[in-house]
């Protein structure tokens, strides 16, 4: 089944598909969420409604590195482990892709050889060039029809650049963030909010030779997480070290994972931070529809290059600019 979207889509027969775990359907539907098209959005918010029920019970699990870290091989080789145990994973790819280069993590795809024809498994990069709200938005998205088709565990891979580590770890349960072996250079390059949303950090490449790096980049790493107030009275994000390539130590890293959920829903933590991302998920929308309608709306549109053109050379202060464009649109105060 081509993964484009017809002309006429039986919304219907798509549902049916996504609860019977029908890959196919379920690409499509995400292509569906994706599309630029209002009609096809519009579909995609009724499709989303319909199959909520559903939804919100996968682990979501967001993963980050630096480049050359091992995040796909990592994940390939976790992912291939949970499906062998049982579980149905899904890894969708956050990318804001480079509006410079308009470069993407397609690659990712490929270079997840297990997961790619595990019957049990679907990988979805997201190409779309933007901004990162609006790459997540459709990630948000895509994560619950992939909730919605059975798949019990989520994996969403960021490129681990810029702010996208953010933006995953406010979609996630459990936000991983995977390092190289000899902390040294490395440890003073860390930014240190990565640490602060860390929930765990896996120092991988913990194999042969770099055993002996890996275990005293751990040790650097523990240090620099105890001097930072962990995120929750319930959870201290653990260090261990890890080896993607040779599957090693991917089951306690799985066992992290659900101990950090069973002690999160004991407290009512988990169920409270579900509750504030779709609601933080809805401002994020929000703010999202009305840039796109002051930018596109007729009543606006010129005006605003004109706008941006005189506040950019000096002539027009930034107050003055949001106070016309406010009132053009109706929002005078």
């Amino acid at each position: 089944m081509s993964n484009s979207i017809p002309s006429r889509l039986d919304k219907d027969a798509l549902a049916e598909g996504l609860r019977n775990g029908n890959r196919a359907a379920l690409a499509r539907a995400i292509t569906l969420v994706e599309s630029r098209k209002a009609e096809h959005r519009q579909i995609a918010r009724v499709l989303i409604q319909d199959l909520l029920p559903l939804t919100g019970k996968a682990h979501r699990v967001g993963i980050t590195g630096v480049p050359g870290v091992g995040k796909s091989t990592t994940i390939d080789t976790l992912g291939s482990n949970l499906t062998a145990s049982g579980h149905k994973v899904a890894v969708l790819a956050v990318d804001p892709s480079s509006t410079r280069t308009g470069g993407s993590i397609l690659g990712d795809k490929t270079r997840m050889a297990q997961l790619a024809v595990d019957k049990n498994a679907f990988i979805r990069p997201s190409p779309s060039a933007g901004t990162l709200g609006g790459v997540a938005a459709k990630t948000r998205e895509s994560m619950l029809l992939c909730e919605a088709a059975g798949f019990d565990v989520i994996l969403v891979e960021t490129v681990g650049i810029g702010q996208s580590e953010t933006t995953v770890a406010d979609m996630v349960d459990f936000f991983l963030v995977l390092m190289l072996p000899g902390a040294g250079d490395e440890l003073q390059g860390i930014k240190k909010g990565v640490l602060e949303i860390a929930d765990m950090i896996a120092v991988n490449k913990a194999d042969g030779d770099g055993a002996m790096r890996a275990r005293s980049a751990a040790s650097d790493y523990r240090a620099a997480l105890h001097i930072l107030a962990p995120k929750s009275p319930t959870w201290s994000p653990p260090v261990i070290t890890v080896s993607g390539l040779a599957n090693q130590d991917l089951d306690k890293l799985w066992e992290q994972v659900e101990l950090h959920r069973a002690k999160m829903t004991a407290t009512g933590e988990w169920q409270t931070r579900r509750a504030d991302q779709q609601v933080a998920w809805m401002w994020d929308m929000l703010q999202q529809r009305m840039m796109d309608a002051l930018q596109n709306d007729p009543r606006t549109s010129d005006r605003l290059k004109t706008l941006e053109t005189s506040v950019r050379s000096g002539d027009t202060a930034v107050s003055f600019a949001v106070d016309e464009l406010a009132g053009l649109i109706g929002l005078d105060t």
